[in-house]
């Protein structure tokens, strides 16, 4: 393996565990300038980036190095420097032409062309159908066929890493397939924000509103992020009206179902639900399999059946650490020069394992979880308000920390407030009944478990 291989590596380790955003803005432009015994100089393009790598990211790039290569790296030096070789293609050059999203807004004003960066990899047919996805799946198609028509909007909820991107870009390609003279716009929730706030400074609300209403297909990722932006909360409502009564079709995705994004206007939560909603939950073991399968066709790799089935049976959360491992897998067999036998492939994943455990379950880490995912503050959630908002994240607190933390009753009740344990009792006790009947409650009983295994 050569600095640009062991380079590439390490960055397809990293974008696993920061914010698209973050990542490009921060590693794009980098590169393996030297690489030593046990000594890796990194060339950045500018010193900022140099002093924000060195305070923020640099235990997670020397922890990476050496996990790919065999823990031999023990200095990191950042320089200012460009590639002497420009035509070597970078790990974002590669993205660019493979046509990866990146953060910035590339609407397109001509109709042929595809707006929004969609990845041209995401398509209908590599997405692996299961158990947990197929009825999500055949809603984009049915709507593909007649956009606007059938399903509008489309709503598919679900964890981090199962797919929702892949399926709502799939579903605009699928589009653009069958008719190219359609608009088709992609945008995450954080850049519609960005160019709303941008517009409103700028004195270009026209611009905005003509980016935003002049297309056929409005394909908005990750709307929970707009709880509580109130100003993007309106201008959202009023896209998502002159769009819909036009029959132009919407298709949202979020990490819970409308009524679970917190500070989220009771217009929208409706509208929300006036097409379809639906989810996506955990790939089961034989649909991780397929997945790894494919992965592996795709990238030309081959892996024995066992060494598919461990992989599979490890890594439960979700897709994207499912294909992180496999990367992993290759990077090492390229790095080595040897093929994995099931034995390496363990060592190998062993840092998935702890990473799944990794995050200690403190009372701290189950407090600060819960009112993050429902935008509310500790205070409140340990407080004495009844209020039903802060009464069910209350209650469902209690019931993670007895279920997954294994406090006792009379614990709970001093950690939420100095409660008595019997508040705690009943609290687990209702939460553990309504969870058979009470599909939104599962689902997000379901995304805090994830949230509270990933580390900090």
């Amino acid at each position: 393996m050569n600095n640009e291989e062991l380079w590439q590596a390490a960055l397809g380790e990293l974008e696993l565990s920061l914010s698209r955003a973050n990542f490009t803005t921060w590693f794009k432009n980098t590169f393996i300038a030297e690489c030593g015994d046990s000594s890796i100089v990194i060339g950045v393009p500018n010193t900022f980036t140099k002093v924000w790598l060195e305070k923020k990211y640099h235990t997670a790039i020397l922890k990476t190095l050496n996990n790919i290569a065999g823990n031999r790296v023990s200095e990191i030096i950042y320089k200012v420097e460009m590639r002497k070789d420009p035509s070597i293609n970078s790990f974002f050059l590669k993205k660019e032409l493979e046509g990866e999203p990146l953060p910035e807004k590339t609407y397109h004003d001509t109709p042929s062309e595809i707006s929004g960066g969609l990845n041209k990899r995401y398509i209908f047919e590599t997405f692996v159908v299961g158990k947990g996805n197929e009825l999500a799946f055949a809603a984009f198609q049915a709507a593909a066929k007649d956009p606007g028509k059938v399903y509008n909007p489309l709503f598919l909820y679900g964890g981090v890493g199962l797919g929702k991107t892949h399926l709502l870009q799939a579903f605009g390609r699928e589009v653009l397939e069958k008719n190219p003279k359609m608009r088709v716009l992609y945008v995450t929730t954080e850049q519609f924000t960005n160019d709303y706030i941008q517009a409103v400074r700028n004195g270009q609300a026209k611009e905005f509103k003509d980016n935003y209403r002049n297309v056929d297909v409005l394909l908005i990722d990750d709307i929970q992020f707009i709880s509580g932006k109130e100003g993007t909360q309106e201008e959202f409502f009023h896209t998502f009206n002159a769009l819909h009564q036009a029959n132009k079709q919407i298709a949202i995705t979020s990490d819970r179902p409308p009524k679970s994004i917190s500070a989220l206007e009771n217009r929208l939560q409706s509208r929300f639900v006036w097409g379809m909603a639906v989810d996506v939950s955990q790939p089961d073991i034989e649909t991780r399999m397929a997945i790894l399968e494919k992965k592996c066709r795709e990238k030309n790799y081959e892996l024995t059946g066992d060494i598919i089935q461990f992989v599979a049976a490890s890594i439960q959360n979700n897709i994207r650490e499912l294909e992180g491992a496999l990367n992993k897998i290759i990077a090492h067999h390229q790095f080595n020069n040897i093929k994995p036998d099931l034995a390496v492939v363990k060592s190998i994943l062993s840092s998935f394992s702890q990473k799944q455990t990794q995050a200690p379950l403190t009372s701290k880490r189950f407090l600060a979880v819960v009112s993050d995912f429902f935008a509310i503050s500790i205070a409140d959630l340990t407080g004495k308000r009844r209020h039903k908002t802060l009464v069910v994240p209350r209650q469902i607190t209690m019931y993670l920390m007895r279920s997954m933390g294994g406090f006792s009753f009379p614990g709970i009740g001093t950690e939420l407030g100095g409660r008595d344990h019997t508040t705690a009792m009943h609290a687990c006790d209702k939460i553990e009944r309504e969870l058979t009947t009470n599909e939104t409650l599962k689902q997000n009983v379901e995304l805090l478990k994830q949230k509270l295994y990933q580390t900090n």
